[in-house]
């Protein structure tokens, strides 16, 4: 919603991801909310601490909204949650629809479909969340080098 806590958190995963596999190249990662509450700051600290503790870097990550120019831009636009997934689906131009989907349909392994928001929540909330966001990230990955014949 804020892109301050689980967006940024899964961009700084999937950004690591990628650059490791040296397709920055060939993928571009951002991330974005539906709502304008904390545009222009960096993640929230504990999303913060808690990816750095795992190796991925959240430094150069500022909240935004996401823009009309994100349905064109992106091949993907994934949402956390069921609410925002309704928002970005409402928000998205008719031939662009199909782009929207939620993150965790790429946990593979994961029952779960949401990412929780940790926000309220103590530090387990954060791991939880890296640990579903690795999870899809990784899967990702996969499937864009399978989909698209990258590497």
């Amino acid at each position: 919603m804020g892109n301050i806590c689980r967006s940024p958190t899964a961009e700084g995963v999937f950004r690591k991801l990628v650059i490791d596999a040296d397709l920055d190249a060939d993928i571009a990662v951002d991330s974005a909310g539906t709502h304008a509450y904390h545009v222009n700051e960096p993640p929230d600290r504990r999303a913060r601490a808690a990816a750095e503790r795992r190796g991925f870097p959240m430094d150069n990550i500022r909240a935004r909204r996401v823009s009309s120019e994100d349905y064109e831009r992106f091949d993907y636009i994934l949402a956390m949650d069921e609410d925002n997934l309704s928002m970005l689906k409402n928000d998205a131009p008719e031939h662009h629809k199909e782009k929207v989907m939620l993150f965790l349909e790429f946990a593979e392994a994961s029952r779960e479909t949401e990412v929780p928001d940790p926000y309220y929540g103590g530090d387990a909330g954060f791991e939880r969340v890296l640990d579903l966001v690795e999870e899809a990230s990784w899967d990702l990955l996969q499937t864009l080098v399978r989909k698209h014949r990258l590497a």
